[in-house]
């Protein structure tokens, strides 16, 4: 899952001059390894959402031989549901009542999932800019399901989750996936579609489930001539 500062400059649109010159600036997560620079997928992926920085749509992993075709994003959101007016007046209790809200097994315990989650926000914010925030990008949470899922959730009420733009949080994405690859590949395609002005609109509206699946189905034909993403 590491990539070489080539490897970013390549999925970034960029020369690789910038990246050494983010790099001296601090301004993008990396790691020294003796004389070399290597980069997390997922923190890249976090850090670029965040700044609206476009990734090339090949920028998840190719999917393992074991796994099978990569799953579609319409499907993980179905799975996942829409959950309108989920309450809470701060992060912790935004989590929480997003985690009891999720479509799991009986024996997941969801005490350790939220205590994931509440860990992961300590770590610096979750928000990704115009009220959205997705808890888990750098950190999937990997569950032995049927299938992959995206919940989506809907606050009663803005909260503060300290997004880089300043505006409150209306909307949260939780993943669930059985691999950290289709973690990486399942958010892509999420990253992607949250660039599409119409579909974050309708995300601010709250509007109804089958008009935000039908419009996150369209919207993530643009990834790939086949739009199978």
């Amino acid at each position: 899952m590491q990539l070489s500062v080539r490897d970013v400059a390549q999925f970034l649109g960029v020369s690789q001059k910038t990246v050494y010159r983010w790099i001296q600036k601090e301004q993008i997560p990396g790691y020294r390894i003796g004389d070399q620079y290597r980069f997390n997928r997922a923190e890249l992926l976090e850090w670029a959402t965040q700044r609206r920085i476009p990734l090339r749509p090949d920028f998840s992993p190719e999917p393992d031989a074991t796994e099978g075709p990569r799953p579609k994003l319409i499907d993980a959101l179905r799975a996942g549901g829409i959950q309108y007016r989920i309450g809470g007046s701060d992060k912790p209790s935004v989590l929480w009542a997003v985690v009891e809200n999720l479509r799991l097994p009986d024996e997941v315990d969801r005490d350790f999932l939220y205590s994931v989650l509440l860990a992961r926000e300590s770590l610096g914010s979750t928000g990704i800019g115009d009220g959205i925030a997705i808890p888990h990008m750098r950190n999937p949470v990997l569950l032995h399901l049927g299938q992959p899922s995206i919940s989506v959730s809907f606050l009663e009420h803005p909260v503060d989750f300290a997004a880089m733009d300043g505006k409150p949080v209306h909307t949260l994405f939780t993943l669930v996936s059985p691999t950290v690859s289709v973690h990486l590949h399942l958010l892509s395609c999420l990253a992607f579609v949250l660039r599409n002005r119409e579909f974050k609109e309708a995300l601010l509206r709250q509007a109804p489930r089958e008009e935000i699946f039908a419009m996150a189905e369209e919207a993530v034909k643009g990834l790939s001539p086949e739009g199978g993403a």
